[in-house]
């Protein structure tokens, strides 16, 4: 394991050991109390990453935004990604996959193209723009409900690394160990509360309780949110 990896050695390899996102959070929250005074910021990947920032933003008062970013769909099947992009152009690919998929660079271009569309619909329900406010010289905490392929996080690491923060610190309840290897080496620290390693990996197996979260109820969870406000650029 990488040394800037921390991680719950008794939450390893285990499945249905939070409650729910929130709980998940607030486990989480009293590993990140380190931070306190070190102007940190907490960006929140939607949907699954909302309530686990709101939570923690809660508990400890930090500051909270969004970092929009998505997977790039596989054409002929939408529910695998063969990268992700956020709202301003930062764009991961996993290349051993474009080449296996044979996807030119001008396929890939109109994919992403599409999905930097879908970015910016979204942003306007939840925000004013597709860019958080300036992180130069914050500490930056990244967090989801849970990394699979950890191509998401990457693009999200990729974009933040733009707005010069003092350090990058990506924070999840659980993620596979593929995923905490990729993203590692970009990261200044990694907190993962239930690292699996395993042949086949959801992250909604972490839980008791988790579904997909409608926009309905991220613009709830964000409406409640005391320290999130929706800015212009």
């Amino acid at each position: 394991m990488y040394p800037n990896v921390t991680d719950e050695l008794s939450l390893r390899n285990r499945k249905r050991v939070f409650r729910d996102r929130v709980q998940a959070a607030e486990v989480m929250s009293d590993k990140l109390r380190r931070y306190n005074g070190s102007e940190p910021c907490i960006l929140a990947i939607p949907s699954g990453g909302i309530p686990v920032a709101c939570t923690v933003s809660e508990k400890l008062g930090f500051p909270m935004d969004l970092i929009l970013v998505r997977k790039i769909p596989v054409p002929w099947n939408p529910e695998a990604g063969f990268g992700a992009i956020t709202g301003d152009g930062a764009m991961v690919l996993n290349d051993d996959l474009v080449r296996k998929l044979g996807l030119s660079e001008e396929e890939i271009a109109t994919l992403a193209s599409r999905v930097v569309s879908i970015i910016k619909d979204r942003a306007k329900k939840f925000r004013w723009t597709a860019r958080p406010n300036s992180l130069k010289n914050k500490t930056v905490i990244i967090t989801d409900d849970g990394l699979a392929s950890g191509y998401t996080m990457l693009a999200a690491i990729k974009s933040v690394r733009k707005g010069q923060p003092k350090q990058v610190v990506v924070a999840v309840p659980t993620a596979s160990i593929s995923a905490i290897r990729l993203v590692a080496p970009l990261a200044d620290r990694v907190l993962c509360l239930n690292i699996r390693d395993e042949p086949i990996y959801a992250v909604a197996d972490a839980y008791q309780d988790w579904h997909d979260l409608s926009d309905e109820e991220v613009l709830t969870y964000l409406n409640h949110a005391k320290r999130y406000v929706p800015h212009a650029s």
